[in-house]
């Protein structure tokens, strides 16, 4: 319905652990869900960066995420039910901070149960790009961050200087 003000770091309503949904019928589920479309499109036109957010960002205390990676994709109440043994590296950014990026250590495969918008259960396998983001989006229904993540704590930098050396000159962290 609106572009929501994306929480940022330090606030303690991101810490916060999202209840979960029980009543689909009601409206402030369709207004949530609204809420984070507008508010991820407006997000990755400032940002340039952004497949998902999730309900809490926008200080929601819902467990929803809305993902948009080729398709919309709303998930509701979702747990990640099995883990990959192999995982992957990769700096992680979020909306919630978005001049900082981290290096964390993601599972490389995820099974993951939801609901859609109608409270069905649905079931996913995801692997690769979509593993870690799910990974991410998931952790902010919980109250954690992917700061939280960090490898170490060399492995939090500024997007500009991971632009200018990590990136450019190929910086091995």
């Amino acid at each position: 319905m609106a572009v929501q003000t994306i929480l940022q770091m330090g606030d303690p309503r991101l810490r916060t652990t999202c209840g979960r949904v029980t009543s689909f019928k009601d409206e402030s589920i369709r207004s949530c869900i609204d809420d984070l479309r507008d508010t991820l499109t407006d997000s990755r036109r400032q940002h340039g960066f952004g497949r998902a957010i999730a309900a809490p960002q926008i200080g929601s205390k819902l467990q929803v995420v809305y993902i948009h990676a080729g398709k919309p994709l709303v998930l509701i109440n979702p747990r990640i039910v099995k883990r990959g043994r192999k995982k992957m590296t990769l700096w992680d950014e979020c909306f919630s901070f978005p001049d900082i990026l981290v290096k964390v250590r993601r599972h490389l495969a995820i099974d993951v149960r939801y609901q859609d918008e109608k409270g069905n259960e649905r079931s996913l396998r995801a692997d690769g790009s979509l593993s870690e983001l799910l990974q991410h989006e998931i952790d902010h229904l919980a109250g954690v961050l992917a700061i939280d993540r960090a490898i170490d704590s060399r492995h939090i930098v500024f997007r500009k200087e991971y632009e200018r050396w990590i990136r450019r000159h190929d910086v091995a962290m």
